[in-house]
């Protein structure tokens, strides 16, 4: 199971975190993905400093804008998925 954890604290959410959930949870749906990933919202992530939304999963963090979500999606998450 992968566990897909984005920011809801206050600077994720003022740069779109609820966007970069909308468009995660449109693609769980679209790929019938509910038996492989779990969308988690986390506060503070400690990358605050940076623009975007933290974003973590398999042992890393990064920040991605809302406009990137489905590309992140489909680069880092939909190959994993697949592996499970």
């Amino acid at each position: 199971m992968i566990e897909l954890n984005v920011c809801i604290g206050s600077a994720c959410h003022i740069h779109g975190s609820h966007n970069v959930v909308a468009t995660f949870q449109h693609l769980i749906e679209k790929y019938g993905l509910h038996d492989k990933v779990t969308l988690k919202g986390a506060f503070c992530m400690k990358e605050c400093s940076a623009a975007g939304v933290a974003v973590s999963f398999a042992g890393k963090t990064q920040r991605i804008h809302p406009e990137e979500a489905r590309m992140f999606f489909k680069e880092q998450i939909l190959p994993l998925a697949e592996k499970e």
